[in-house]
């Protein structure tokens, strides 16, 4: 024989029905410890994605401050000056107390910055005034010297002292030329000049 290569088997080399082939079964031992490694593979993995995201979040952006309380609040003249007879001591007008925006605001203190006046209010301070709800605000002024009082103020003010979550501020309202024509009327009519003063 002249051949290249290997020889191969003749037929009937193999027994076909002595050849069994008998399927292999996992022993289930294996097979649950694999099933627990896997899960345990798994929850690591998902508690590690978790913590990286949540390790990796953005900052949410901080709340904004509220406003100043004197940014926030309006005080204006709404008239109604009592005018007094001559030695009288005392007049009342009001002004409307506003909270444009923001959180409430407490009004701590209504005065003037004469020493020969002195103010209170009604209602009494110290009160709150919120947002979309103006405060009237019955201010009954005193005088305690009639030779002292400030005769023909251009400018008379108010000092008001405010306080919300942000910060305690004393600030002074100009309340305008009709408030300081009314003042002013009210301090000659309760103070007439005499030829002594």
């Amino acid at each position: 024989m002249n051949a290249i290569g290997p020889v191969e088997p003749g037929e009937d080399t193999y027994d076909h029905e002595s050849v069994v082939v008998e399927p292999v079964r996992p022993d289930p031992r294996r097979i649950r410890h694999r099933r627990t490694a896997l899960a345990a593979a798994a929850a690591v993995l998902v508690g590690a994605a978790g913590l990286t995201l949540y390790l990796t979040r953005p900052e949410p952006p901080p709340e904004p401050a509220p406003p100043w309380p004197s940014q926030s609040v309006a005080v204006t003249y709404t008239g109604e000056m009592s005018r007094p007879r001559a030695g009288e001591r005392d007049f009342t007008f009001a002004v409307t107390v506003t909270q444009e925006s923001g959180p409430p605001v407490a009004v701590r203190r209504v005065a003037q910055p004469s020493s020969a006046l002195s103010a209170d209010t009604s209602p009494p301070t110290p009160f709150t005034v919120k947002s979309g709800t103006p405060r009237k605000l019955i201010i009954k002024m005193h005088i305690r010297e009639c030779g002292e009082v400030p005769r023909n103020a251009g400018l008379p003010f108010l000092e008001v002292t405010l306080r919300n979550a942000r910060a305690n501020e004393k600030q002074s309202y100009i309340l305008g030329p009709e408030y300081a024509n009314d003042l002013s009327g009210a301090l000659t009519a309760a103070c007439p000049r005499t030829r002594v003063s």
